[in-house]
């Protein structure tokens, strides 16, 4: 069983950027791939962006393209989310996600294990 603890993120102006992390643990890291999400208050958990085994392939949701960056460190089991002009509206829960079993990269019910998740609060 995998085990993943994010970390980094807090409370940002409007603008401001954040480093999210997703450190995993308990087995083989390197050869999955990993997906990050987040939930805010009263809405479903939805997809923000998804990273291959390798890092050669990402895809991300619109609301992340051009602000957000999907990067990972497989020498040190994590993987990373860049967010960078942040707006209010991007204030969740952020989750990251592995073992991924069904084919659709976008919905959480594809994965298997979760991390606790960390706050990220924009103030305007």
């Amino acid at each position: 069983q995998v085990q993943l603890v994010e970390s980094g993120g807090g409370l940002v102006q409007a603008g401001g950027s954040l480093k999210l992390s997703c450190a995993a643990s308990g087995r083989t890291f390197s050869n999955v791939a990993m997906g990050w999400f987040r939930q805010a208050p009263g809405k479903e958990r939805e997809f923000i962006a998804f990273i291959n085994w390798s890092g050669s392939i990402t895809y991300y949701a619109d609301s992340a393209k051009g602000r957000f960056t999907i990067s990972r460190d497989n020498a040190k089991n994590t993987v990373y989310l860049q967010v960078n002009s942040l707006k209010p509206e991007d204030t969740a829960v952020y989750y990251c996600a592995t073992d991924m079993y069904l084919g659709d990269y976008k919905r959480p019910t594809s994965f298997r294990s979760w991390g606790q998740g960390t706050q990220v609060t924009v103030s305007s």
